[in-house]
């Protein structure tokens, strides 16, 4: 059985994969090649012709591969490759790009040649991996996050875009590449990760001579708290970075991440609040957090022994039965996972469907069921 799950568990997830295929192959045919973001009532609209270079434009791209992969349907392919054409435009607009190129063309490009070998979706990947690497700050050991005048500042999402730079640099035979991702991991684990698990969301650093200055809250509720989401990215970006380095401090931390979470969300019957340390009123959830920390804690699992494994599989189990309660299945309506937030401070994107919630949740399904995109990254 996948994971060891039983086989109650495993009749449960075939049941979600045939309503996740039904979802999305009638969302798919519905919608064609846009970048969703979050529905207006209740309908997705275009992020890529409002911003092009939105970080979360490659997430729905993501999903139709994953689905491809899985389903071998030609509908998901092509829904795929036209997202991925239509950021041709943001490559040529890179100066407005910034840290998040991996979650743009790893879930696009990368995937595109992972599955078919398309050698332009192999450029494609390179290039972004150049513009990735451009960013490295050699006086402080960091990928700078964002543009404009904030030209010191690193986050814990930066994580999750580092495989960009691994693949690129076996791709490519450079391992600069892998150097500079190796470079932002350590200064993560010397700035961002806590040693009791937890995780600052921002650190700011003098962009000229490397020091640091600050903690700021980010996207939490202040500095110091702990934004479930960055717990998420945390787990997941660690096992990740274990998985390309083989470095055991890497997996340790990884681990140190996922026990807080894991604690954490046990007090809420494992839907997460927005952020572990903030007032106990208003309630705020993210269930994206729990989504994404399903599937590093999927990676995470398969890093460690045989006794050891079943911690992190039955956790990331109770993550994904919980956030079910907020799953739409109905195939003639948008998006699939409500309750998600992208920050505390702003109501806009707070407690509502938002697409990388959808990606994360297809991601650990899809693993379940042995049919993952990137079970073909351990061939």
């Amino acid at each position: 059985m996948p994971y060891g799950i039983d086989n109650e568990t495993e009749e449960w997830f075939k049941g979600l994969e045939k309503k996740l295929y039904a979802k999305l192959k009638t969302q798919c045919l519905r919608l064609g090649s846009i970048m969703p973001y979050v529905p207006e009532h209740g309908c997705y609209y275009d992020m890529g012709a409002r911003e092009l270079t939105a970080w979360t434009n490659g997430f729905y791209a993501g999903m139709l591969w994953q689905m491809y992969h899985a389903f071998k349907e030609e509908e998901f392919r092509r829904a795929a490759e036209g997202i991925e054409e239509r950021l041709d435009a943001a490559l040529e607009e890179f100066v407005k790009l910034d840290h998040d190129v991996g979650f743009l063309w790893l879930h696009t490009a990368v995937a595109d040649w992972r599955l078919t070998g398309n050698e332009t979706s192999r450029k494609r990947g390179l290039h972004a991996a150049g513009i990735l690497a451009g960013r490295y700050n050699p006086a402080g050991h960091y990928i700078r996050a964002w543009n404009g005048v904030r030209q010191g500042v690193a986050i814990v999402d930066c994580l999750m875009n580092l495989p960009l730079l691994y693949w690129a640099a076996q791709e490519n035979e450079s391992p600069a590449w892998k150097q500079i991702a190796i470079e932002h991991t350590e200064m993560a684990l010397r700035y961002i990760l806590r040693p009791d698990g937890s995780s600052n969301h921002m650190v700011d650093f003098d962009p000229e001579t490397g020091e640091y200055k600050d903690n700021p809250g980010g996207q939490g509720y202040e500095s110091g708290s702990s934004w479930s989401r960055g717990q998420s990215w945390a787990i997941y970006g660690m096992a990740l970075a274990y998985r390309y380095t083989k470095n055991q401090a890497y997996l340790d931390a990884a681990k140190r991440s996922a026990h807080y979470f894991m604690a954490n969300v046990s007090l809420n019957d494992y839907i997460p609040l927005l952020d572990f340390r903030a007032p106990k009123e208003p309630v705020y959830i993210d269930t994206t957090a729990g989504a994404c920390a399903a599937c590093g804690l999927l990676e995470l699992s398969e890093h460690v022994g045989e006794y050891e494994k079943p911690l992190y599989v039955q956790s990331a189990l109770r993550c994904l039965k919980a956030v079910q309660a907020f799953c739409e299945w109905d195939p003639d309506k948008d998006s699939i996972l409500d309750g998600g937030s992208a920050r505390y401070d702003r109501a806009s994107d707070r407690q509502v469907p938002i697409i990388y919630g959808d990606y994360f949740l297809t991601e650990a399904i899809l693993r379940f069921r042995e049919k993952n995109i990137f079970d073909l990254v351990k061939k």
